[in-house]
């Protein structure tokens, strides 16, 4: 069983300690089983979270035994860091530990010299302060999550869940993620500069939008070549009007969204087929194999051929 100890410090912001626990301990295998030991430890006993005080179950020698440890952020990110927890981070990272933060949790990170020479992100508020106090860090403030392997640091509160959604398809693969992220009606296409967590069987708009059955249409027929006006015909607008009301809706373009429900399909035959890396590309709808592989690492941040060898095995 992997265990996730999520570390609370005085000051800690409830959305950030919340998000890992609920995610991580709702996530189900296909045979029921709970593949996450989810806990919280604490320098303390009782820590002050703001409006109520967390009674922590654990102390410091939880981070010890720990595969994953998640950094919530704190109200004061300017406030240090107790050195003993400093020591037990870099131990823990000396071990192979994974260390992941949300939002302002990268200030916890980056005190221990452990994103020094590495891009990092947090809350775009907070982007300036952690680039002052921290300047041997390459902060990005645009992207939603940063994966450096072992270190891995999220933007603002909901950027959490997207970074805990990619940590379980990292362990477990894309069909237990995307149960996940059912669970945490979470959507799973959003804009960032970072690869995002992409599920081939959810829209990319809740259910009950104006253009659900028109994006049912899009990933069905996603597989042949397709025009704007081909696509305003179906929703009897015009290209313009389309185009509008589809970014006000999905926060994309028609275009866009067909290009990433292509990708969608490719990356699922990529982790369940043996099929040629050009023939998924021809299967998905993509003209030529060059023009795959340049939106697939555009959209997924790999190429296809990296994308298969991280996540043909985990599913």
């Amino acid at each position: 069983m992997h265990r996730v100890t999520v570390l609370a410090l005085d000051g800690v912001v409830a959305f950030d300690l919340a998000t890992p626990l609920e995610v991580f301990a709702r996530v189900r295998l296909p045979d029921g089983s709970r593949p996450y030991d989810v806990r919280v430890c604490a320098p303390q006993p009782e820590v002050d979270a703001g409006l109520f005080t967390v009674k922590a179950a654990h102390g410091l020698e939880a981070l010890d035994d720990a595969d994953t440890i998640v950094l919530p952020g704190c109200h004061e990110p300017a406030h240090g860091v107790p050195e003993r927890v400093v020591d037990r981070l870099r131990r823990a990272a000396r071990r192979g530990t994974r260390l992941a933060s949300i939002c302002a949790g990268a200030f916890v990170l980056a005190a221990t010299g452990l994103l020094d020479g590495k891009r990092a992100t947090t809350h775009w508020a907070a982007a300036e302060l952690l680039e002052a106090m921290h300047p041997e860090v390459e902060v990005d403030p645009d992207v939603l999550y940063v994966d450096n392997g072992q270190f891995l640091t999220s933007a603002g509160a909901a950027a959490g869940l997207d970074l805990c959604l990619h940590l379980i398809r990292r362990d477990f693969g894309s069909a237990v993620a995307a149960d996940a992220a059912r669970l945490s009606v979470m959507p799973l296409e959003r804009e960032g500069g970072q690869a995002q967590f992409i599920a081939p069987s959810q829209p990319a708009v809740p259910r009950g939008s104006v253009f659900e059955s028109l994006l049912v249409w899009l990933e069905e027929s996603s597989a042949r070549d397709m025009t704007l006006a081909e696509i305003a015909g179906r929703a009897g607008m015009s290209t313009r009007t389309l185009n509008r009301r589809f970014r006000e809706q999905t926060g994309t373009t028609p275009l866009q969204w067909l290009h990433r429900a292509r990708i969608r399909r490719a990356q699922h035959l990529l982790e369940t087929t043996t099929h040629p890396v050009d023939r998924i590309g021809g299967q998905v709808g993509f003209g030529s194999p060059t023009a795959f592989r340049d939106r697939f690492k555009r959209v997924v941040g790999t190429s296809p051929h990296d994308y298969r060898r991280s996540f043909r095995q985990s599913v």
